[in-house]
């Protein structure tokens, strides 16, 4: 058993939050009861993942994207209502992570994204590229290249077990990828500039085809969701771990 705060304190320690220009809180979203056993981990802190953790008999949830986001307007009406609601009913601690949890070098989305589909980023800062750093580039950890931009999404399609988005017109065979989880669309431009071969991210927008058509960069969309389940159970168990927790990851299926 450990407290609410210094669950916070493992949380931050492992994140560092301070160091990101972020679109909403991180950190403490919802305060619960004091003493926490238990922890459940989701990607996000829908209803669905609410309601799982209530039947959990979870003190705290532990996500990747919280209630809270810049631009809101403040109403607890609708949805929002629904979820405080039943977190404040049972007392339930809400802690979020955005940003800080994508670019963690072992136990972030990014990293875990890449180790999940066999890439390993190159050492140092060329490993690195986008706002904040956020992006990886690297290659196979076996060192082969994929023969074509196709091959890599049936490779990207296996392991992720969802549909993969794919633009390619230059067909030629991919060495050098590029990665960034979630809605990292708006960084592929930098991902062109970094030498990458091809780009995966979870989402596509207008521009992003036209970009892969016009400079010969393979893009890869294969879900939101799907690219992003990876950070937050395995910092959830490590803290968890830590300080002697229960711990359960609770996955809500999205087909975003």
């Amino acid at each position: 058993m450990t407290d609410r705060i210094e669950l916070l304190q493992a949380f931050d320690t492992l994140l560092q939050p301070e160091r990101f220009k972020d679109h909403g809180p991180n950190g403490l979203q919802v305060e619960g009861r004091l003493q926490v056993k238990k922890i459940v981990s989701g990607v996000t802190a829908s209803l669905a993942l609410i309601e799982a953790a209530v039947a959990a008999q979870a003190d705290a949830i532990f996500v990747h994207h919280g209630l809270f986001w810049r631009g809101q307007d403040g109403s607890v009406t609708g949805w929002m209502k629904k979820r405080l609601a039943l977190l404040l009913a049972h007392d339930i601690n809400v802690y979020a992570y955005h940003l800080p949890l994508d670019a963690h070098p072992e136990l972030g989305n990014n990293a875990l994204l890449g180790l999940k589909l066999g890439l390993q980023a190159l050492d140092g800062p060329s490993g690195r590229f986008g706002e904040q750093a956020l992006g990886f580039l690297g290659q196979r950890r076996d060192g082969d290249s994929f023969q074509s931009a196709q091959a890599l999404a049936d490779h990207v399609k296996n392991l992720l077990n969802r549909p993969v988005t794919l633009v390619d017109t230059a067909q030629v065979a991919i060495k050098n990828i590029a990665w960034c989880s979630g809605g990292a669309q708006g960084y592929f431009e930098a991902a062109i500039v970094a030498g990458a071969d091809a780009f995966i991210t979870g989402e596509i927008s207008e521009p992003q085809a036209h970009y892969a058509r016009e400079c010969g960069v393979a893009f890869l969309a294969c879900g939101h969701h799907a690219s992003e389940r990876y950070g937050a159970p395995a910092v959830a168990a490590q803290v968890a771990a830590q300080l002697g927790l229960a711990h359960e990851f609770i996955d809500i299926d999205n087909p975003a």
